[in-house]
């Protein structure tokens, strides 16, 4: 359950991508077996969100098959709750989509959370055939097609890019509605959230155009809204952790600013050449659990329109094992404080 804090409750969450570099290479079946184990222990924890990531065609095995994990964490929990955050749309069939989410919810008993977005990376398009340019058009198509494919009934639509004759998608969500929340970096993107979406996975500085847009669209209520946390590890000792992390995280962050860098997305100003770079740019990528206190209280505080805050569980190359005791630091020094 979302704890409280200075009055506002707030859920925590746990985002996995299954990475498997090659330094650091294990069995794969015992990765993902562990890092299921991961997922089970945080439910046990108190944790509201497992969260999963998907991209394609990488080295280190990052998850191309973001509902088969959501299923397979399904079956394993009974609790938590389970989303993509994000799920690639445009790369994917949306009707498809729509039937193995709502399958998804069905078995979990209503835990399902589908987040999207467009994508960015070029070699996934080209992979799988897709002009990079088209993927908001697609986007766009795609969300209206799984809105109406949730609905009761049967549906046809005709778009630019997809075309369906008098389908009826069952089974539906065991929600209704299924939440359908909306990432993105960009102001494009976020305004899309902001008309179309139940909620919005971004960063701090784009919230206020997603406001803006729920606002002009005359939308009710307050949206949900989840934020990363600047740590990827909670500890008693961070010099000591970030000693034993320090070559998966530059691992890692070098990864991501290539990526975002080749999209032509200015994410990271720099490429990172070294750990204590990024260290130095970012000083809490290890946090003591007070630490971390702070800096939830702090997000509360500067950002009340906040309702989620999660941040990367097994950073890649580092064994699931290792990262046991920072779920659990976490949880019993900061979720357990603060709800009370």
């Amino acid at each position: 359950m979302p704890v409280s804090i200075g009055g506002k409750p707030l859920s925590f969450g746990l985002w996995y991508d299954f990475r498997n570099p090659e330094p650091w290479r294990r069995d794969m079946p015992e990765l993902y077996a562990r890092t299921f184990e991961h997922i089970r222990y945080a439910e046990r924890l108190g944790f509201d969100h497992a969260w999963t990531s998907e991209h394609h065609f990488i080295d280190d095995g990052y998850s191309p098959s973001l509902l088969a994990i959501c299923a397979t964490i399904a079956g394993q929990t009974s609790r938590i709750r389970i989303g993509t955050n994000v799920l690639l749309l445009p790369l994917h069939d949306p009707v498809r989509i729509a039937e193995d989410a709502a399958t998804v919810d069905v078995i979990s008993g209503g835990r399902m959370d589908l987040g999207v977005a467009v994508g960015y990376k070029h070699e996934e398009f080209t992979g799988f055939g897709i002009d990079r340019r088209e993927r908001g058009r697609r986007m766009d198509e795609a969300v209206e097609i799984i809105r109406r494919s949730w609905s009761p009934g049967a549906f046809s639509y005709h778009g630019r890019y997809y075309h369906y004759t008098d389908i009826n998608v069952t089974p539906k969500p065991a929600q209704d509605p299924m939440p359908l929340w909306i990432g993105g970096f960009t102001e494009p993107a976020v305004r899309r959230a902001g008309r179309a979406g139940d909620g919005l996975l971004a960063a701090a500085n784009v919230i206020p155009d997603f406001l803006d847009e729920w606002e002009k669209q005359g939308r009710e209520g307050q949206p949900p809204i989840a934020l990363s946390v600047p740590w990827a590890m909670v500890a008693e000792d961070p010099e000591k952790a970030w000693a034993e992390i320090a070559p998966q995280i530059l691992y890692q962050r070098n990864a991501y600013a290539h990526w975002f860098t080749a999209a032509g997305m200015n994410v990271f100003s720099r490429i990172p050449e070294t750990a204590e770079e990024i260290r130095e740019g970012n000083p809490d990528i290890v946090v003591t659990p007070a630490r971390a206190r702070e800096i939830v209280e702090s997000i509360a505080k500067r950002l009340p329109m906040v309702t989620h805050l999660y941040w990367w569980a097994i950073p890649p190359g580092v064994h699931p094992k290792a990262t046991f005791e920072s779920a659990e630091l976490f949880s019993r020094e900061v979720l357990t404080p603060v709800s009370r």
